[in-house]
């Protein structure tokens, strides 16, 4: 057990992001299956607005849990907002590009019966690793670092 809290204590940033992470991919693709499903969207509409669902959950998250940036002081708020956002937006358009390329490119099965989920399964795993390199290096990024 305790060689578990250790590993725990090395790894707990990794490891509440990789938890968080995948809760927001969650919210993704239950958004999207509910948006593109019983609400009858297209598949690029849904797409758009699971991403403003998860990304709403993921900066909270991140800045709370993952990288622990507790202030919410103004100028330091809207600092860490605005590249968030920024950072979200440039994975969003990876997200929102990759979705029909990939479905052009032959990726556009349907998976639980919603169209287009394999590719949307595809974008979200780049995704995740290109907003934890973000978030990490350059959003959360301790002064000391």
């Amino acid at each position: 057990m305790e060689k578990l809290k250790k590993l725990f204590s090395k790894y707990r940033e990794l490891i509440s992001y990789l938890i968080f992470g995948g809760l927001t991919t969650v919210i993704s693709w239950v958004t999207y299956a509910l948006f593109v499903g019983p609400a009858g969207m297209r598949p690029v509409a849904g797409n758009i607005l699971s991403w403003v669902c998860a990304v709403t959950f993921a900066f909270v998250t991140n800045k709370l849990w993952v990288f622990n940036s507790k202030s919410w002081a103004w100028p330091g708020w809207l600092k860490e907002a605005a590249a968030f956002l920024a950072g979200r937006l440039f994975s969003g358009a990876v997200e929102l590009g990759g979705l029909p390329l990939l479905m052009w490119l032959g990726l556009d099965q349907a998976l639980f019966g919603i169209e287009g989920f394999a590719a949307k399964v595809t974008v979200s795993i780049v995704v995740i690793i290109l907003n934890y390199v973000l978030s990490k290096f350059l959003i959360f990024r301790k002064k000391n670092d």
